[in-house]
């Protein structure tokens, strides 16, 4: 005989005849006939191998067998409908959800304070992992070891989703006192003169700015690079270097270090920042509410500094 096999449907019927205790209450709750719900009890009844329930005088009982599985059944019914709901309204203060987000330092220093502070107020249960950019990022986003890149998103993978956040421009930064800041305005002549420190964390020594030099035929010197703009931005502070830095992205770190900015005498292309994320997160709420915080998080900031 060929043997009935176990189905959500058959799941919520149980749930409703363990409910009702009536086959007829059971067919009105389910917009069955009574004919066709005594079909699916029997049904039920070869699958669990089990009468489930039975006539006593005018009422129907569960069995022990029933009874014993009447809490597990309602739980997989109620697991059921949570999987085939639309989600609602996200309540940050009950999500518990691990977050890895992968940015330049840049990034990283001026979004993970106001991240970190909005998660402990509003989303306690919410960890994030701030990962800095490397060489085998290209894939994080696809395989799942990063949930949000935020970076100057140049060759994004096809079924990348990307949404610009803010633009930024490359401003000068040196030391108070520095003699660059003496003797005028910072011409391009002054500017190759003196000896720069570079931020790239693939270790390049040449960027727009050497280009745009080049073509007026001057050069600067670099004495190297460094990885990171916060590692630039103190070898500044601490020497006769000069660096570049985002103007808007880095704003908090250039005051709290002290630092003096100017405009550098050259039209180079603004950085559009944006956030990247796989469709797989496109309908989930946890995920939109992250990306809502990094939003509010990069689009405030600095409003002393609008979009260049």
């Amino acid at each position: 005989m060929r043997q009935t096999q176990p189905s959500l449907d058959l799941l919520v019927a149980l749930d409703v005849l363990l409910e009702e205790g009536s086959v007829s209450a059971a067919a009105h709750r389910l917009h069955l006939s009574e004919p066709a719900m005594s079909r699916t009890l029997g049904r039920i009844r070869k699958a669990m191998g089990d009468p489930v329930l039975v006539r006593s005088g005018r009422q129907m009982v569960p069995t022990p067998r029933a009874l014993a599985v009447r809490e597990e059944v309602r739980g997989l019914v109620e697991a059921a409908r949570r999987v085939f709901t639309p989600p609602g309204r996200l309540d940050p203060a009950t999500l518990v959800r691990r977050f890895v987000i992968l940015a330049s330092d840049a990034v990283i220093t001026a979004v993970a304070l106001p991240l970190l502070s909005e998660a402990a107020r509003s989303a306690p249960g919410v960890t994030l992992h701030f990962l800095p950019e490397g060489h085998g990022d290209q894939h994080a986003l696809r395989e799942g070891s990063a949930d949000l890149e935020v970076t100057v998103v140049e060759d994004p993978a096809p079924e990348t989703r990307v949404e610009p956040l803010m633009r930024d421009r490359a401003i000068g930064v040196v030391r108070p006192g520095h003699p660059l800041l003496s003797g005028g305005p910072v011409t391009l002549e002054r500017l190759a003169a003196g000896e720069h420190v570079i931020a790239s964390r693939r270790g390049r020594m040449r960027g727009p700015v050497d280009e745009a030099l080049a073509a007026r035929g001057l050069e600067r010197r670099i004495a190297g690079s460094v990885p990171t703009f916060g590692a630039a931005l103190l070898a500044v502070r601490e020497s006769d270097l000069v660096g570049m830095t985002p103007e808007r992205l880095t704003a908090p770190l250039v005051r709290a270090l002290g630092l003096v900015t100017f405009p550098i005498p050259l039209e180079l292309p603004s950085m559009t920042l944006s956030q990247a994320w796989h469709p797989r997160y496109d309908a989930d709420p946890a995920h939109a509410w992250l990306r809502e915080q990094v939003r509010e998080a990069l689009t405030t900031l600095d409003p002393d500094h609008p979009p260049a």
